[in-house]
């Protein structure tokens, strides 16, 4: 990836965890825009906390407020909000997996372009993001952030199409990954999906007013309707009449393929009130805690989650086994990324910034820990070495997902395979040593699969996007494909 910055490497109080790239939200035709934007990207605020950024049209000119930060931090304050007029806004937030950390990367981009301005948010990962850039840039353009969103608008700009909407369309039907965008020009809000659907996208409704957002979730702070998710490979033009109305025209793949969903928006990444594909992401969470006490039993005196992620998954598991639901682990939401200097002495004790034990709930107990996925395991360790230090009896650990074997790119930040916990022991005894466990166990797949669509995995045409377990990636990865065929010549060219 270009300038790969992986907060991975900079968080230490965040770094064994998956991140996903951001989430957008957009609305058209309302007077307080803005506004309902701050508040839509406030409940998306789970899906990026590096930065936010909104984008208004006022009938004359574009306004753009971008800060690193969460949203609570910059958008709750009038004086800002004042600078984005308009009844038209999109907005975005950011957690990078292409592209530095900086201002400029921060979205919605805009451009003013031979049609008028233009603003785009994107959520996900182009997998020919950086083969594209390079071959723009070969032909004279320059970009002016590394993120490769802004691909999307020079393919805009150069296309032959006569308006905005076909050149949109023209753009990212040359684009391969996953995403979901939001485009937004003087009288337009057009949203996209990418051909199969791996990234979510809705359709909501406020006051007649058209609203896209990553999850249901941001319709529900602002009291809006849900309308329909958007379909995998539709693009759906809303526009702004002269007469006040809103046109909608939804405009349907030209090669129609089934949609797959990223299953680990279901194990992590939606927030547990959103319903994603139809489907309440709490409810599957719990299916898949029941589901792995009927595959991995244990012997325990208490079921305690690792919050937040796994707390619907340890109330299946608990309910499904008949052993007592505790909060054994307390979680601290108070914590910054980057509020102290990461020094050793802080790395030592770093995992209790976040979570602390529950001695009364779990001291003397034989403990079943319940988490929704383990990526390195190194907080895995912690986590046990704080409920053993509190007393426990026992320690046993049980995932509520598979074990993740492969990196992802398609908007989530993984690490290399060689540095997946999977990867670097033989079997779950290996790992449950590593980790100072008693035992682990993970859910299989057809179990992951029966909690969310409610049947075992085709394994001839899968029901969801899940490679980062089983190694099937559904589209071409023409940047990984381009960067093994480098390193190859390179390393033919050393041996000459």
């Amino acid at each position: 990836m270009n300038e790969h910055v992986s907060a991975m490497d900079m968080d230490f109080l965040d770094g064994d965890t998956l991140h996903e790239e951001c989430g957008v939200f957009g609305i058209l035709g309302h007077p307080d825009a803005a506004t309902l934007t701050a508040l839509g990207l406030h409940a998306l605020q789970h899906r990026g906390q590096e930065a936010a950024g909104i984008v208004s049209f006022d009938g004359r000119q574009f306004h753009t407020e971008k800060h690193m930060g969460l949203v609570g931090d910059h958008y709750t304050n009038p004086a800002t909000l004042a600078k984005l007029p308009g009844t038209i806004a999109i907005g975005h937030t950011r957690y990078s997996t292409t592209g530095e950390v900086a201002l400029r990367n921060v979205q919605p981009l805009f451009a003013e372009l031979e049609e008028g301005g233009i603003a785009i948010a994107h959520n996900g990962n182009f997998t020919n993001g950086l083969t594209m850039r390079r071959q723009i840039i070969a032909t004279g353009a320059i970009c002016q952030s590394t993120s490769d969103t802004e691909v999307v608008l020079h393919l805009i700009a150069r296309s032959r199409h006569a308006s905005t909407t076909d050149r949109f369309i023209d753009a990212i039907r040359q684009m391969e990954g996953g995403y979901s965008m939001l485009a937004m020009t003087r009288t337009k809000l057009i949203a996209a999906r990418d051909p199969i659907g791996i990234r979510p996208l809705v359709m909501g409704e406020l006051d007649g007013k058209p609203i896209f957002c990553s999850e249901t979730c941001a319709l529900d702070i602002i009291g809006a309707k849900y309308i329909r998710d958007v379909k995998n490979g539709e693009v759906i033009i809303c526009e702004l009449q002269p007469d006040g109305s809103i046109s909608i025209d939804a405009r349907p793949p030209v090669r129609p393929q089934p949609e797959r969903l990223c299953m680990f928006e279901y194990v992590y990444f939606a927030r547990p009130d959103s319903v994603v594909g139809g489907r309440n992401v709490y409810q599957t969470r719990k299916a898949a805690g029941a589901n792995l006490a009927a595959e991995a039993p244990c012997d325990g005196d208490v079921v305690v989650p690792v919050p937040d992620g796994g707390t619907p998954a340890a109330l299946g598991y608990a309910q499904a086994s008949g052993i007592p639901f505790e909060y054994g682990i307390i979680r601290n939401h108070y914590v910054g990324r980057t509020f102290i200097e990461p020094t050793q002495q802080i790395r030592a004790f770093g995992v209790k910034l976040k979570h602390s034990a529950n001695r009364a709930m779990i001291e003397g107990k034989r403990v079943i820990l319940v988490d929704d996925s383990i990526v390195r395991g190194t907080t895995s360790l912690k986590i046990v070495q704080m409920i053993r230090d509190a007393g426990a009896k026992e320690v046993h650990i049980r995932v509520a997902s598979p074990m993740i074997f492969h990196p992802d790119f398609y908007g989530i930040d993984t690490p290399d395979a060689d540095k997946l916990l999977a990867n670097q022991y033989a079997d779950e005894k290996a790992m449950a040593k590593y980790i100072g466990a008693d035992s682990l166990a993970f859910l299989s797949i057809d179990g992951l699969y029966r909690a969310v669509g409610g049947e075992p995995r085709n394994a001839a045409n899968p029901q969801f996007t899940d490679h980062y377990f089983t190694g099937d990636y559904p589209t071409r990865l023409l940047d990984r494909e381009a960067e093994n065929f480098a390193t190859r010549a390179a390393a033919r060219a050393a041996k000459v």
